[in-house]
């Protein structure tokens, strides 16, 4: 039997990379191999596609067809419970009362669901599960999706420098996950076989979605992935674009489709815009059979399509400035959704009101995959700086290698004078994880929120799985600096 293949796709919010996912799934499925979809995105759509419950364990969709969602909150019950099992048989109570209260951290939320993302790659060498002909992730928008993939080798070196030291990680002793070590190997190894390992970029023929894709096939090759393919998907058709409006939107699409295959020296599929909802089986096949037919016109036709109309009147409210205007204090307003809705536009579109209106406002983005800078036409820094040509407006990314560099220097410079050498020993292996990315993040994001130096406070954040997480994370961080030190 021949060696797994691995697929995954990727790209900016809204793009289309769960439809096309879906059909790649089912034309493999449909060839006889068994496959596996998984999605690690936090927003997945993946069982509105099929129109089935899928949830949190592999379930059967069609012939030669299995789906999962990884859920972070089972995934995270799930590791605790593998590593924490075996000590109790061993270890006294007080013992365990420490170990079950560090397994509490978001650490572990964090390696639980990267793990459970690994398990499916290395299953094959480790002869676990059911074997599958192909797998096939359907992941979070780019940003999110690079550092999953930068994981492995990110895990595997604090697992292996903490053995060096005291011997403990922020997600327990390292005996008792040394063996994710070498499971972390295995799956880096995967990743950079071309052979078995491919990476499908879904993009629009628009400039953000170029341009993140543009981007992030630069981090790939620095993590070692070779094996990369683009789909183009949302073309509109030009039968359709006789109206000014749609005629304008098709001719900047050709031009950024020649800009894409000029580019691009990548195989790349195209793929039409579709004039209803991709939903069951039936338009899953049309989709599979003009993708791998690789003529983007087998199936598709211009049909009335259906439009669905919606009464918000009881939804908005008759001034919705009288709920978000200043009172006094700094307001904060948040933007977030599913990838490609426009958070960005809308988000940059309400800090230039407010600021037109006097209000000294500041444009924050969370998102990996920001695009304000774009929107603005300017180039916007992890440095807080005035908007060219607004007056009270002011814009900052959060960068997060620089946030988290910025946040262990002030970690151990206010430990030193309180700890002993042994325990700084400790406290700097602990900032070593991959964890305390989003800790600091966290700690820079707080800092904006607490601000009073502003009337308003736009945030431009991540797609609403991770946006969420991102909001969770006070509960979750507020014993974790002390027990560190415990």
């Amino acid at each position: 039997m021949s060696n797994t293949k691995y697929i995954f796709f990727s790209g900016k919010g809204g793009v289309g990379k769960t439809t096309m996912a879906c059909a790649t799934a089912v034309h493999y499925a449909n060839a006889g191999k068994k496959t596996l979809i998984v999605t690690t995105d936090p927003a997945s759509n993946l069982a509105d596609v099929f129109e089935t419950e899928i949830g949190h364990k592999i379930t059967p969709l069609i012939n030669n067809l299995w789906g999962m969602e990884i859920d972070p909150d089972r995934a995270t019950e799930e590791y605790r419970e593998r590593i924490l099992a075996p000590m109790r048989a061993v270890m006294p109570e007080s013992v365990m009362a420490v170990l079950e209260e560090q397994f509490n951290s978001p650490c572990t939320t964090e390696i639980a669901s990267f793990d459970r993302f690994v398990d499916f790659i290395v299953a094959e060498k480790e002869g676990k599960g059911e074997k599958y002909d192909v797998v096939i992730f359907d992941t979070a928008p780019t940003g999110h999706t690079i550092r999953l993939l930068e994981l492995p080798v990110d895990w595997s070196k604090h697992i292996e420098e903490s053995a060096k030291g005291q011997g403990n990680t922020c997600i327990g002793p390292v005996a008792s996950i040394q063996e994710n070590k070498v499971k972390y190997d295995e799956a880096t190894n995967l990743l950079a076989d071309a052979e078995r390992t491919t990476f499908m970029f879904v993009l629009q023929p628009e400039e953000t979605s170029v341009y993140e894709t543009k981007r992030s096939s630069k981090e790939l090759k620095e993590i070692g992935i070779k094996n990369v393919e683009l789909i183009i998907n949302g073309m509109l058709p030009e039968e359709v674009c006789e109206h000014p409006f749609f005629k304008s939107r098709f001719d900047m699409q050709q031009r950024y489709i020649k800009i894409i295959e000029s580019d691009f020296p990548l195989k790349i599929r195209k793929m039409y815009q579709r004039d209803g909802e991709i939903k069951g089986i039936e338009r899953i096949l049309n989709i599979e059979k003009d993708l791998f037919d690789n003529s983007a016109r087998q199936t598709y036709s211009v049909g009335n399509g259906e439009l669905l109309s919606a009464h918000f009147n009881n939804f908005i409210p008759d001034s919705i400035d009288d709920i978000i205007k200043p009172n006094g204090k700094t307001k904060s307003i948040f933007f977030t959704g599913k990838g490609g809705v426009g958070k960005t536009v809308i988000s940059v579109a309400t800090a230039y009101k407010f600021a037109t209106e006097g209000y000294k406002t500041l444009l924050l983005t969370t998102d990996p995959a920001a695009h304000i800078g774009e929107v603005l036409e300017q180039n916007i820094t992890d440095h807080i700086q005035k908007v060219e040509g607004v007056e009270n407006l002011w814009s900052v990314i959060v960068d997060q290698e620089k946030a988290t560099e910025e946040y262990k220097q002030r970690i151990i410079e206010e430990s030193k004078p309180k700890y002993s050498e042994d325990m700084m020993v400790a406290i700097k292996e602990e900032l070593e994880s991959p964890c305390t990315e989003e800790m600091a993040a966290f700690n820079k994001f707080m800092g904006y929120v607490e601000s009073d130096d502003y009337d308003f406070v736009v945030f431009d954040t991540a797609p609403t799985g991770h946006t969420l997480r991102l909001l969770e994370l006070p509960f979750d961080y507020s014993d974790q600096v002390s027990l560190m030190v415990t």
